[in-house]
């Protein structure tokens, strides 16, 4: 039995993600390649153009049995990983996303930064939805003081688990 699709990220060679999802759409692998209308200025005339939002990043919505295949891809490098396994977005992300482009023209994407000093909201675990301070940055944990109950609580959580406030 064929496992539940899901939407991950493939990291593509630069420039290429138009290529890559027109190729996906070729083989009929459902494929997302969010493109910002971009208004660019020639010497003689103004133009609106399609780039793609995130550059080298194509979504591909896909089993596990699939990712062998999409990997062969010319022009996919690999998928893009989260903890040791490829990363999975939730489809309301990309129907986020989908809808943010249709109503808004130069969108420009950056990712988080975590910092020392930033407030955060941890997300899952014995602390979900309590507010907490980051107190260091490491590669995949940041380590947050979680002020409650009159103590200083200091853990070391994934960064997956904490959402900018």
């Amino acid at each position: 039995m064929a496992s539940e699709q899901k939407w991950y990220v493939l990291y593509t060679k630069p420039r290429w993600e138009k290529k890559i999802h027109k190729l996906l759409d070729e083989k009929e692998i459902e494929n997302y390649c969010p493109l910002n209308k971009v208004r660019k200025k020639w010497s003689d005339r103004m133009k609106i153009v399609e780039e793609p939002l995130f550059k080298s990043y194509v979504f591909v919505k896909i089993s596990e049995e699939e990712q062998t295949k999409v990997r062969m891809v010319n022009g996919v490098i690999n998928f893009v990983y989260w903890l040791g396994k490829p990363a999975i977005v939730k489809d309301k992300e990309i129907e986020l996303i989908k809808k943010f482009l249709n109503e808004y023209e130069n969108v420009h994407a950056e990712p988080i930064a975590l910092q020392e000093d930033t407030k955060v909201r941890i997300q899952r675990g014995a602390f979900m939805d309590r507010e907490a301070t980051v107190v260091k940055v490491l590669k995949n944990k940041v380590q947050v003081v979680i002020e409650s109950i009159g103590y200083s609580l200091t853990a070391f959580v994934d960064k997956s688990n904490v959402s900018l406030i």
